[in-house]
């Protein structure tokens, strides 16, 4: 796998570009996921020409499609967060790009909720996007994009990561002329990660990769692509994952002795009941298919998703 390549508002790595000349460093993707990924950042407002410090800019009028306004000198900024857009998402995108993490509540990287003012003076409505991230997620549709805010969240976080190495995984598949046969098996070890976020989607992938022959090359590649993101995008529950647990298991049952079963089983009851996390019956998952070289199982990215320096399995 290459090194994944991710895009960031720059104040979220400490570089001194807000409004007020501060910064909004954020430890987890500095500390914890930085060592993984090389970051680009982008700071919409500073590549327009707005100085360090400035006055502050927001939403203005209709949430679907706003002004961008400074107030207080009644400047509008439209024109100019338009042109830069339509010429700085294109340039990220021959990137390669695997994600984008956005600053929260921003009026240019704010990927939802933020503040639209209907008019100046009026009471602002939480409805708005701001318009870097609007034109981005446009048009870039599958790449996985998050606020930081919401990776506060330990599921969001774990469904991010879990995105963002998946995306990587599936642009290295297509970067070069792939087989029916590549698919396949790129379809197979994603099962049980696939079926752990959304079953409904992994049948879907399933008919796709079942009639692939007769499918366009292209097509067949723009819509499984599609599928596995919205699927991914789906967040793996502890009644979905306590399936997919069983699903497993079901691999060991002429193998693991009665105590073996009998530990599996309760492992996997006090997972779903919230009392341990899922990085527990996942270890020991993992310790019978070492034991017992179980070939399919062992070719499961479910099982690895992510690197286990990031601990995003040990919440509970």
């Amino acid at each position: 796998m290459k090194p994944l390549r991710l895009g960031i508002s720059a104040c979220l790595l400490g570089e001194e570009v807000r409004w007020d000349g501060g910064h909004k460093r954020d430890a987890f993707l500095n500390d914890t996921l930085g060592p993984f990924v090389e970051w680009v950042s982008v700071c919409p407002e500073v590549d327009i020409g707005l100085g360090i410090p400035r006055e502050t800019i927001r939403l203005v009028g209709d949430a679907a499609a706003p002004r961008l306004v400074a107030p207080k000198s009644g400047r509008d900024l439209t024109a100019e967060i338009g042109r830069y857009t339509r010429s700085k998402v294109p340039e990220l995108a021959t990137l390669d790009l695997s994600g984008f993490v956005l600053k929260k509540d921003s009026p240019s990287c704010g990927m939802e909720r933020v503040r639209v003012y209907e008019r100046e003076g009026a009471r602002a409505v939480r409805k708005g996007t701001g318009m870097f991230a609007r034109a981005l997620l446009e048009a870039l549709p599958l790449l996985p994009v998050e606020e930081e805010g919401r990776l506060h969240d330990p599921d969001l976080r774990e469904n991010f990561v879990t995105r963002i190495f998946a995306y990587r995984r599936w642009r290295d598949l297509t970067a070069a002329r792939w087989t029916m046969g590549d698919l396949v098996t790129f379809h197979t070890e994603h099962k049980l990660l696939v079926m752990a976020h959304s079953p409904t989607h992994y049948t879907a992938l399933g008919r796709l990769v079942a009639a692939g022959k007769k499918t366009p090359r292209p097509e067949l590649e723009r819509e499984y692509g599609a599928g596995l993101m919205a699927a991914l995008g789906r967040i793996a529950t502890a009644r979905k994952n306590t399936n997919v647990l069983y699903h497993a298991l079901g691999y060991f049952k002429r193998r693991l002795s009665d105590d073996e079963k009998r530990e599996m089983v309760e492992t996997i009851e006090t997972y779903h009941q919230g009392l341990v996390p899922l990085i527990v019956p996942i270890t020991l998952l993992r310790h019978y298919v070492r034991r017992y070289q179980e070939p399919y199982l062992s070719r499961q990215v479910w099982l690895s998703p992510h690197p286990k320096e990031l601990m995003l399995r040990n919440h509970a």
